[in-house]
Formats: C-alpha cells, sequence, structure tokens
C-alpha cells in the first residue's frame, strides 16, 4: 500500500476511534461531550492526567479497550506520516539527482521557458517531431504538469543565468521564451543572448511595440499568438484548402509529402551547386532560399547558386528530405 494512501486509511481509523470513546463514555459513564473527549483524547495519547471522575467498572473496562485500539491507531498514523515524508524526501532527491544527470546528457535541445497554454502545446509539437528539450519554469504546479506528460523539467527563474546554464544553455540548440509576462520574456531573451551571442531564441510578444523591443533585445523570431490567430482564422476564411494543404505539409508527420528547413554546410558537396542541379541530385523541389545574407527566395531559378550557410526549404518525401540533408550537412546520398 502506498504511504499516502496508509496515512489517510490511518486518520480515518484514528478519527473512529476518537468518536467511539467520546460516545461511549458519555454512554456509560453519562459524562458531557467536553468530559469525554477529554478523557479519549488523554487515554488514547497516554498523556498520563488523572481521570476525569472516577470509573466504574463497566467504564474501566472501556478503557482499556479504548487505550488498546487508540494507541495502535496513533502509531499506525505515525509510522505512515514518517514513510510518507521519508519517501517524499527520498523521491525528491532521486528527482533532481535523475533530472540533472540527463540535463547534463542533453546536446543540440531546445530549452522552454514557461509552461503555460502556449508552452503546453508547444511542449506537444516538440514531442510529436522527436525534438530533445527541457521545461523550465519557476512556477511549482507548472513543473508538475510538465513532469506528469514525462517532459524533461528544471524549477528555476529563467531571467536568471544560473537557471539557463543548469538547463544546458551552452549546448542548447535553441530557447523559448513562451512566458506570459513580456517583462519575463524580455529578461530571458537578454540573459541567453548574453550566455550564448549565437543562440537561436524565439520570444513570445503581446503587442507590436514588445516585439521590436525583443528583436533589440536580441531574439531571432518574435511571435504574437493572438496575432497568429487572427491571420489564421482570416486565411481559413480566403483559402481554406491552401492552409488545409500547408497543415497537412507542415504538421502531420507521417504523410507522403513533408516540408522541411535545412542549412548547406560549408563542407557540402551542394556549395558552388545550380538549383537546378540539387533539384536533380536529391528529387526534393526547392521552393525557397533564405540566403545567408537573409534574403528570401521565393520559387528560387535553376541556375541560381547554392553557397555555404544558405538555407533551403524544400518539399518531398521523408526519403528525399533524408537526402538532402545528408548532403547539406557534407555526406553522401544515394539519390
Amino acid at each position: 500500500m502506498k504511504p499516502q494512501k496508509r496515512l489517510r486509511r490511518g486518520i480515518i481509523i484514528l478519527a473512529s476511534v476518537i468518536v467511539a470513546g467520546t460516545i461511549g463514555y458519555m454512554h456509560i459513564e453519562g459524562w458531557s461531550f467536553g468530559e469525554a473527549i477529554y478523557m479519549t483524547i488523554i487515554t488514547i495519547f497516554t498523556v498520563g492526567y488523572g481521570e476525569v471522575h472516577p470509573l466504574t467498572p463497566a467504564g474501566r473496562t472501556f478503557t482499556i479497550i479504548l487505550i488498546a485500539g487508540g494507541v495502535g491507531g496513533a502509531l499506525f498514523v505515525m509510522s505512515a506520516f514518517i514513510e510518507n515524508l521519508l519517501e517524499g524526501r527520498l523521491h525528491t532527491i532521486l528527482g533532481r539527482r535523475q533530472m540533472k544527470a540527463k540535463t547534463a546528457k542533453l546536446k543540440d535541445h531546445f530549452i522552454l521557458c514557461g509552461y503555460g497554454r502556449v508552452g503546453e502545446d508547444i511542449a506537444r509539437t516538440f514531442t510529436k517531431e522527436g525534438i530533445s528539450f527541457i521545461v523550465l519554469d519557476s512556477r511549482p504546479n507548472n513543473i508538475t504538469m510538465a513532469e506528469e506528460e514525462g517532459y524533461l523539467c528544471l524549477l528555476g527563474d529563467a531571467t536568471s543565468d544560473k537557471a539557463l546554464i543548469e538547463a544546458g544553455i551552452e549546448r542548447a540548440r535553441g530557447l523559448v521564451a513562451a512566458v506570459g509576462s513580456d517583462i519575463d520574456n524580455t529578461y530571458i531573451t537578454l540573459s541567453a543572448r548574453g550566455l550564448c551571442p549565437h543562440l537561436f531564441i524565439e520570444a513570445r510578444a503581446s503587442t507590436k511595440e514588445v516585439e521590436t523591443k525583443l528583436k533589440k533585445a536580441g531574439a531571432n523570431r518574435v511571435v504574437s499568438p493572438n496575432s497568429i490567430g487572427a491571420r489564421r482564422m482570416a486565411m481559413l476564411a480566403l483559402r481554406p484548402a491552401v492552409v488545409d494543404f500547408i497543415d497537412t505539409v507542415a504538421y502531420r508527420r507521417g504523410q507522403e509529402l513533408q516540408m522541411e528547413n535545412t542549412e548547406v554546410g560549408a563542407k557540402s558537396p551542394l556549395v558552388g551547386q545550380t538549383v537546378e542541379a540539387v533539384r536533380h541530385r536529391s528529387k526534393a523541389p526547392i521552393l525557397a532560399i533564405n540566403k545567408k545574407s537573409g534574403t528570401l527566395l521565393a520559387n528560387p531559378a535553376g541556375k541560381e547558386i547554392i553557397k555555404a550557410g544558405d538555407r533551403l526549404i524544400v518539399m518531398g518525401t521523408k526519403e528525399q528530405l533524408d537526402a538532402l540533408e545528408c548532403l547539406c550537412e557534407g555526406g553522401s546520398s544515394n539519390e
């Protein structure tokens, strides 16, 4: 039996003994409620005070039974309480050690700051995509909810350098500041950018003014859930088929077609190749190129030259995308 369940059962038993003892003294000895419950308490807990009134033979017999049952119930409650306390502390210590061990092994992961409504959806998407991440939140209730979902969690203030370092920011792939407060998201962005100048940082904002400040603080991308929701509703009303297609390709993993973006490494054999040659080699259509300079080329011409640092936005089957990613990282492909 779990310690919590044992403790609850012990309390019920002890309370029942107290009620029975009080009623018994009132019935056998004819005492008032106050006298009866007082006598019951000092008897059960063996305090040692004198009797309220001289006991009758029947009262003495009842007291013997009450001592046996009451002391046993009190010891049961005390042992269950101690066991519950020790198990809770042991669970906390072991949980912290396991968390630290898992966090130390994290590499190329995301740090998700804030596990509210937005953070919960982000965590669910990361899980579906097979992305490693750790939840960082200062609210114990949120951490408990994240732990119940099986996520790796860390209780701490995401605005503090210490918490970010403990979450493995130096080895992280990126950070998502999804706290409900714009001020906190700004401080998180400043702290993260100060610790890792090249880290990808995405931050949540509630207004346009905050978006500007977050970009100045060092965020690579700033997202306003309200604006995105409004734009999505408008697009669904105007172009529902287009939105359905994008959702199917971008978000539903396991479908025949998928969309992906991958960066061309310096040692990639694609460097110096034309878009047409890359399309022929990987069989994956290149929808756009995000140039290292920041320029976005939609539907690039076949003669466009691929350079190191370019990010290719492509669509294709999982096999085609895997082959292209291998080429971008500097490997070879069987295609």
